[in-house]
């Protein structure tokens, strides 16, 4: 089969017209005589190429002046550490709500530079849900206040914005950014590793207001100063450049495609697919609560796990792949990222009706 339906959670699926671009370019870049690969980052072509990918993605989301865009490494969870290395500054620490898998790691990481709070936890529900805000038990001295949108393992997803009191919003939205549109100028800062719905895995993205930078903690390593890579956009050292290329094509598709408004749309309709069919049967099932059914990442359990061989079986030899749920969790799990077709859900749909035809 010449593709198959990548289902996903990251390194995940990418739209089919910029894997054939770079492929067209791979060799050699608008007629330069050399990948961009073998750039170097400080030459004008990728000076050029990482200037209009910042500008696409400022355009994008809608990105204020005051805000830096840094192209990082190191994944989201080397945030975990950075975040409260540069935003603590002073304070004795900071505001987390416990959602999932990955809020534990970024609480477990701050616990190491700072106090924790726990603003709420749904740990008592296995993170089947998010608690409201008016469940949150803010500390008003904290440094910040940092929550996970969206929850790939779990597949629990917030829809609304936290509202802190003034205290800067920090969030790790590697599984949600470009998703749907939001106000940038409600967070100090926004986190994300690329591997779900900007790029290819190696490329981190860091969106901070420029007034919560330049304050670390004694002993920070350089690499780890937000200031650093501000102050030398993004080259302080050699950066992703092949991820920043790839990212700078997404964020063309994107923009090409409506942007961020028509891309939600597009997310509503391919998760109602699934939800509404999970909603009408009792051979499969949804965990999550239905407020918090995450866009992004559809899991679902069978009502007889004995079969959950038999259907990954099944829906691999129809080219329906990744379906198999985290470790954590089990079951089964699709992840609909933004370069999800909604061709591919229709097709993991008509295997589910006809799997459940012949044993339910």
């Amino acid at each position: 089969m010449e593709r198959i339906y990548n289902f996903s959670a990251g390194p995940a699926v990418l739209p089919r017209e910029v894997l054939e671009q770079a492929r067209d370019e791979l060799v050699n870049w608008q007629g330069c005589g050399m990948s961009v690969m073998e750039m170097s980052h400080r030459g004008k072509e990728f000076m050029g190429i990482a200037a209009q990918a910042e500008s696409d993605l400022r355009e994008l989301m809608g990105i204020p002046a005051n805000y830096k865009v840094l192209f990082l490494q190191g994944g989201a969870s080397s945030q975990f550490a950075m975040v409260p290395m540069n935003l603590l500054r002073g304070k004795k620490g900071a505001d987390y709500l416990n959602t999932g898998e990955w809020s534990k790691k970024a609480i477990k990481e701050c616990k190491k530079y700072g106090a924790v709070n726990v603003v709420a936890s749904s740990e008592d529900r296995n993170f089947s849900y998010a608690p409201t805000q008016e469940q949150w038990q803010l500390d008003k001295d904290a440094a910040y206040v940092h929550y996970t949108p969206n929850e790939t393992i779990g597949g629990v997803e917030i829809f609304w914005t936290p509202q802190t009191g003034g205290v800067p919003l920090v969030a790790d939205m590697s599984s949600t950014i470009l998703s749907r549109p939001m106000d940038v100028t409600e967070y100090g800062l926004i986190y994300a590793g690329a591997q779900k719905n900007i790029g290819p895995a190696g490329l981190t993205i860091v969106i901070v207001r420029e007034d919560l930078i330049g304050e670390t903690l004694p002993g920070t390593p350089t690499m780890f100063d937000y200031k650093i890579h501000a102050d030398a956009e993004s080259m302080y050292n050699t950066p992703p450049t092949y991820g920043i290329y790839i990212a700078g094509l997404v964020f063309k598709w994107l923009k090409a495609r409506g942007g961020l408004a028509a891309m939600e749309q597009t997310n509503v309709a391919k998760a109602g697919l699934l939800y509404d069919y999970l909603d009408a049967t009792d051979f499969y099932a949804s965990p999550v609560a239905r407020e918090n059914r995450s866009r992004m990442n559809v899991p679902f359990t069978l009502s007889a796990p004995a079969l959950d061989e038999e259907f990954l079986k099944g829906a691999k030899a129809r080219g329906l792949l990744q379906l198999k749920g985290h470790r954590s969790v089990g079951g089964m799990r699709a992840s609909i990222y933004n370069a999800m077709p909604i061709e591919g859900v229709q097709a993991l749909l008509g295997y589910m009706k006809e799997f459940e035809k012949r044993h339910g």
